[in-house]
């Protein structure tokens, strides 16, 4: 699953939890707690928000084009556990989702300068590297086309979401 999708299921959980808020009859005693926010939910997706706020230049916040990290990026980050705040586990799959997907692969262009988390150029990308990154592009294109083409099967919780409406 890529960043942006990761994205778009926090907006759809996120507009979810705010109908069933304001469909709730009696208001909640409790005050949310002003930590709680629905990243905290998905270690990836809260481990990239670290990583964007600590290291801005080689994480950049979307619609910033993404921009291709130096080979052995997670060895370098793993050095700043504590100030990220995260688990090495989190920062891997943080990593491993940041560089999966589109506008990801889309930053893979031979000869593209590699970047450090300090933003520095410290390598480029391989003619090699940019033709993996084209295919894997190219592959997620079209298993998204053959997701979009298959009809959904009706589940227990969606059919009785259908039958609410």
């Amino acid at each position: 699953m890529g960043f942006e999708q990761l994205a778009e299921l926090r907006d759809r959980l996120r507009a979810e939890a705010n109908q069933v808020k304001t469909a709730s009859p009696k208001p909640s005693k409790r005050k949310p707690s002003p930590q709680a926010k629905p990243r905290d939910q998905d270690p990836a997706v809260e481990a990239i928000w670290r990583l964007q706020k600590h290291f801005p230049l080689a994480f950049p916040v979307n619609p910033a084009p993404k921009v291709p990290l130096k080979e052995g990026i997670f060895k370098d980050a793993e050095q700043h556990l504590e100030l990220l705040g995260i688990t090495s586990e989190q920062l891997k799959l943080g990593i491993a989702t940041w560089c999966r997907g589109s506008r990801y692969w889309a930053s893979m262009v031979e000869n593209a300068s590699r970047l450090d988390l300090n933003g520095q150029a410290v390598g480029t990308v391989t003619a090699s590297q940019a033709l993996h990154a084209k295919q894997q592009a190219s592959r997620q294109r079209g298993q998204d086309r053959r997701n979009r083409a298959k009809p959904k099967k009706a589940t227990p919780d969606s059919a009785a979401d259908i039958a609410a409406e």
